[in-house]
C-alpha cells in the first residue's frame, strides 16, 4: 500500500519546469471533498477533475414506492418480488402502490391501471416488465426520481443486447430519473439487521449472488447498512454507489464485487472521494486472466480493461484489490470495525513454538512488521513465561500460564508496548478448558485498549463455545478462520491508515490549461501515423526532455562534418517514420570513431534500408552514452481509463524482463517515486557491484514530463516509447537515447 499519491515539487524540479515553459500549479493540501459547484471542472485532457455524489436517499429510504408490473397470482414470479417488495416497504415506512392494468387490488391494496393514474409523485418505481423502455418514458411525465429494472436480455446477451441498453440508457437520460439496472435482483430491498451498531459494510456487487458471503456477516454480528446490486450499470453503476456511501457517516467500509467498470475515470474520482474521507473500499475485480475477461464481458457487457492498469489504478487510489470472497468479507469487516492504528509493529502470541513460527514467517513474507521487542519487555514476559521459552516475537508461553491468571497478565503486557500496533493470537484448535480461558483473556483485553486483537480460530468444526459465544460475541476482537485472511486483512488495515494519513488528492493539482509545449508538439503529430525517431525526439524536446546531441543527415559527408560537431565516438541510426525496432535490422551502428567509419556506416545505412524498402528521412548521427542504467518510459492508451504512464527497466531485453510498473494521470511525484520503488529492478538505481546511484531526481522528472505528455496529447498519442532512457549517475541527468511515437 503506498503512503502517498503526491507531493509538492522540488525547488529544482519547478525551476526545470518553469525553464521548459510549464508553470506548475502550487501545491495546496486539501482532503475535504469539492463541492458539488465544482463538478464541471475539467483537466487538460478534457476529462472531469470532479463528479456529483448522486443523492441516493430516496432510494434506499422512499417515502413512497411504485410497483409497474403488480401481481398476487398464484405460481407468477411477480407475485413473490412483489410481496418481498410490500415486506420492504413496510420496514422502511414506505407507501406502496401497486400499477397493473387488469387488476383493482394485488394483496388487498388498491392497485393503479397505469403510471398516469398514481395519487401521488413517487420516489421510486420499481419495473416488473420485459421492456422497461416504454415505462421510463411514462414515469419521466410524473418526476419519479429513482426506478429499478430487472429485466435481463441487454448488454450481457450481445450486440442486439447491447443496442437494447443503449435504448435504454438514452430514455434514462431524457427521462431525468435514476435507473439502477437492468440485469439487476431484489438485495437493495434485503432485510438487514436493525439490531447491530457501529460503523457498518456499504455492499457493491454487479453478481447479486457474490455479495451473499457478506451480506451473511451480520449472522455474526457485523452491521450492514445498504446493498446496491449494479448489473449491467446502464445508468448507475459502481462509481456512484462508492461516492455516496464515502459520505454516510454510518458507512466504516464499503466492499465491491466488480465485474467490469463503466468509466475508468469516474471511478477513480470515487475512491479519490473515499480516500479524502478516510474510508476504506476493499473490492474483489475479476478479469485478472483472459479467460475471467472473457467471461466478466459476457456477463456485463463492459470493458474489463487491462488487468494491470486496473491492478495499478486501485492500488494509486488506495482501493484494496483482493482475491476471494472470503477474503472480501473479512478485511471490509476488519477496516471497518478497527480503531486506526497506534504503531504498524505486529506481535504475533501463541501457546506452541511451532504455531507462532509458522503464522510468524507468513506474516513476514505478505510484509508485516513484527518488531523484536526490548529486552526490558522479555524480562517483564518471563516473570510469567519460563525462560526456555523464546518472547521475543514470535511469544510462546508453553501453553500453561493461559489456564490461570498468568494469561491476562501476558496479553497486557504485550499491549502495552509502545511498538505494537497489532496482537495476532492463532489458536490452530480447541484444548478446553484453557482455549476458554485464553478467548475470554484477549476479549477481556481488547475491550481494555485502543490496539487492534486478532484471533485466528483454526477448528474446523466452528461450534465451539469459545468461538460462537466468546469471540464472535465480542465487537472488539477480530476473528479470522484462516492465517492467510488474517494476514491479507491486517496488511491492508495498516496500509490503508498509512495511505490515508498522507493522501492528497492529484485531482486538486491536475494541469486545467495546456503549457507551450503543447503548441510546439501539435505542429510535430501526423495522424494515423508513426514518427520518425527524429521528430519523435523532437517532440521529447518540447517537453523539456533531454535527447543527446545529433544531427540528420543525407549523405555520406553530411555525417562525417555532424560526427565532427557531436563529439566522437558516435552512434548513427536509420530514421524513418516506418521503424520501430532498428536494431534487429542492422540500422543502427555504435562506437564509430574516424570519418571512414563513419562514411561506411552511412552507406550500409541506406543499402539496409533500401534492400528492405524502408523509406528513410536521413541518418541520425548522435553523441554516444554509455554509462548508466537503461530505463523505459512510455505513454499507452487504456480503453478504460485512458493514457497511461509505464517506467520499467529498458534496453533490448524490455519485453524479456517485463519488469515495469503502470499509473494512470493526474499522478504526482511521490507516485512517480513509488514506481520506481516497485520494479524488481529498483536496486539497479541504487547502485550495485560498485556502479554509482542513478540520479533518480532526473528519472522522476522525466516520468513526470511523459505524464504531462500523456494528458495534453491524449487524444493525438497513441503510443510513446523512450527505449532506452540512459539514466546516468547521481547529478548528470537522464539522456532518451531513443524514442518511438505513435499518432492516433
Amino acid at each position: 500500500m503506498l503512503g502517498s499519491t503526491h507531493g509538492t515539487l522540488t525547488t529544482d524540479f519547478r525551476a526545470r519546469v518553469e525553464a521548459c515553459g510549464e508553470t506548475p500549479r502550487t501545491a495546496v493540501h486539501s482532503t475535504a471533498a469539492p463541492s458539488d459547484g465544482d463538478a464541471a471542472e475539467l483537466d487538460v485532457s478534457g476529462r472531469p477533475l470532479h463528479s456529483d455524489v448522486p443523492d441516493l436517499d430516496r432510494f434506499f429510504r422512499p417515502e413512497s414506492v411504485a410497483v409497474i408490473g403488480a401481481s398476487d397470482a398464484d405460481g407468477r414470479p411477480n407475485t413473490g418480488i412483489t410481496r418481498q417488495l410490500i415486506a420492504w416497504a413496510g420496514r422502511v415506512g414506505a407507501r406502496i402502490h401497486p400499477v397493473h392494468p387488469t387488476r383493482a387490488t394485488v394483496f388487498g391494496l388498491p392497485c393503479h391501471a397505469s403510471v398516469a393514474d398514481l395519487p401521488e409523485q413517487v420516489d421510486l418505481a420499481v419495473l416488473l416488465v420485459s421492456d422497461p423502455v416504454p415505462v421510463i418514458e411514462q414515469l419521466a411525465e410524473t418526476k419519479v426520481k429513482f426506478a429499478v429494472a430487472f429485466a435481463s436480455g441487454f448488454a450481457e446477451t450481445g450486440a442486439a443486447g447491447a443496442a437494447a441498453q443503449a435504448r435504454l440508457t438514452s430514455a434514462v437520460q431524457r427521462s431525468g430519473l435514476r435507473l439502477l439496472g437492468p440485469n439487476t435482483n431484489l438485495n437493495a430491498f434485503e432485510e438487514f439487521r436493525e439490531d447491530l451498531d457501529g460503523p457498518a459494510i456499504a455492499l457493491i456487487t454487479q453478481s447479486g449472488h457474490q455479495g451473499r458471503p457478506v451480506y451473511t456477516l451480520q449472522e455474526l454480528g457485523i452491521r450492514l447498512s445498504h446493498w446496491a446490486p449494479t448489473g449491467n450499470e446502464a445508468d448507475l453503476e459502481t462509481s456512484d454507489f462508492i461516492s455516496y456511501f464515502a459520505e454516510q457517516p454510518e458507512v466504516g467500509a464499503i466492499a465491491c464485487y466488480v465485474e467490469g467498470l463503466k468509466d475508468g475515470r469516474q471511478f477513480l474520482l470515487a475512491a479519490d472521494r473515499a480516500a479524502r474521507n478516510g474510508v476504506p473500499v476493499v473490492a474483489v475485480k475479476v478479469g485478472r486472466t483472459e479467460t475471467g475477461a472473457r467471461t466478466a464481458a459476457s456477463h456485463t457487457g463492459k470493458l474489463t480493461g487491462a488487468d494491470t492498469v486496473v491492478d495499478a489504478a486501485m492500488r494509486q487510489f488506495g482501493v484494496i484489490r483482493v482475491d476471494g470472497l472470503d477474503e472480501l468479507q473479512d478485511t471490509a469487516a476488519l477496516l471497518a470495525r478497527a480503531r486506526p492504528p497506534r504503531a504498524d509493529g505486529v506481535v504475533v502470541y501463541s501457546i506452541s513454538g511451532g504455531t507462532g513460527a509458522h503464522f510468524s514467517d507468513l506474516a513476514t513474507e505478505a510484509g508485516l512488521t513484527l518488531p523484536t521487542l526490548s529486552e526490558a519487555k522479555q524480562q517483564e514476559l518471563h516473570q510469567w513465561i519460563p525462560d526456555y521459552l523464546g518472547v521475543a516475537n514470535p511469544i510462546d508461553n508453553g501453553g500453561h500460564p493461559v489456564g490461570d491468571w498468568r494469561g491476562r497478565k501476558i496479553i497486557d503486557a504485550i499491549l502495552a508496548d509502545p511498538s505494537v500496533g497489532v496482537l495476532i493470537c492463532p489458536i490452530t484448535g480447541p484444548f478446553p478448558p484453557m482455549s476458554d480461558k485464553l478467548a475470554q483473556d484477549l476479549v477481556d483485553a481488547a475491550e481494555a485498549t485502543d490496539k487492534l486483537v486478532c484471533v485466528i480460530w483454526g477448528s474446523p468444526i466452528g461450534t465451539e463455545e469459545a468461538y460462537r459465544t466468546t469471540l464472535l460475541g465480542s465487537s472488539r476482537v477480530a476473528t479470522f478462520r484462516t492465517f492467510g485472511n488474517c494476514i491479507t486483512a491486517v496488511r491492508a488495515y495498516l496500509g490503508h491508515h498509512r495511505f490515508t494519513a498522507s493522501y492528497r488528492s492529484p485531482f486538486d493539482d491536475a494541469p486545467r490549461t495546456p503549457s507551450p509545449s503543447f503548441r510546439k508538439a501539435q505542429a510535430l503529430m501526423r495522424p494515423g501515423q508513426q514518427l520518425s525517431e527524429h521528430a519523435a525526439k523532437q517532440l521529447l524536446r518540447a517537453y523539456g526532455i533531454r535527447v543527446p546531441r545529433e544531427q540528420l543527415v543525407t549523405s555520406a559527408a553530411a555525417a562525417v562534418r555532424a560526427a565532427g560537431l557531436v563529439g566522437y565516438p558516435v552512434v548513427m541510426k536509420a530514421s524513418g517514420p516506418q521503424l520501430g525496432h532498428k536494431t534487429e535490422l542492422g540500422l543502427v551502428k555504435i562506437g564509430l570513431t574516424s570519418a571512414s567509419q563513419i562514411r561506411d556506416a552511412y552507406r550500409e545505412l541506406t543499402d539496409i534500408a533500401r534492400y528492405e524498402s524502408i523509406p528513410l528521412d536521413g541518418v541520425l548521427v548522435c553523441q554516444m552514452v554509455e554509462r548508466g542504467v537503461e530505463m523505459v518510459v512510455g505513454v499507452t492508451q487504456d480503453d478504460l481509463f485512458g493514457p497511461t504512464v509505464t517506467v520499467g527497466l529498458g534496453g533490448v531485453l524490455v519485453e524479456v524482463l517485463h519488469d515495469a510498473a503502470v499509473r494512470v494521470p493526474p499522478f504526482g511525484e511521490d507516485q512517480a517515486r513509488h514506481m520506481l520503488t516497485e520494479l524488481r529492478g529498483h536496486p539497479l538505481l541504487e547502485g550495485v557491484r560498485g556502479a554509482p546511484p542513478a540520479d533518480v531526481d532526473a528519472l522522476v522528472e522525466v516520468i513526470l514530463r511523459v505524464q504531462r505528455m500523456a494528458l495534453e496529447l491524449g487524444d493525438v498519442l497513441s503510443e510513446l516509447d523512450i527505449n532506452p532512457l540512459m539514466v546516468l549517475p547521481r547529478g548528470q541527468g537522464a539522456v532518451a537515447l531513443d524514442a518511438l511515437a505513435i499518432c492516433r
